[in-house]
């Protein structure tokens, strides 16, 4: 997803907990591929960041999250 150089910078290694896109019509995307990446790569999320992520998926009940086990 092609973002904006000032948005790439004010995300810096925040996590959806800490950062949102500011396009608010792409949250539900970003939620799917954030959990979609940590999924694959079975990386570790803090309390924090699965509260909000779980906020976040309540708010898009038609998203899917499809991903495929890193090898």
């Amino acid at each position: 997803m092609a973002v904006s150089a000032a948005a790439h910078r004010s995300k810096a290694d925040q996590d959806p907990a800490q950062w949102l896109p500011p396009n608010t019509k792409a949250t539900c995307r970003y939620t799917v591929e954030w959990t979609a990446v940590k999924l694959r790569w079975s990386l570790t999320a803090d309390t924090e960041e699965r509260q909000s992520l779980t906020r976040l998926a309540e708010a898009c009940p038609d998203a899917t999250v499809t991903y495929t086990p890193a090898p």
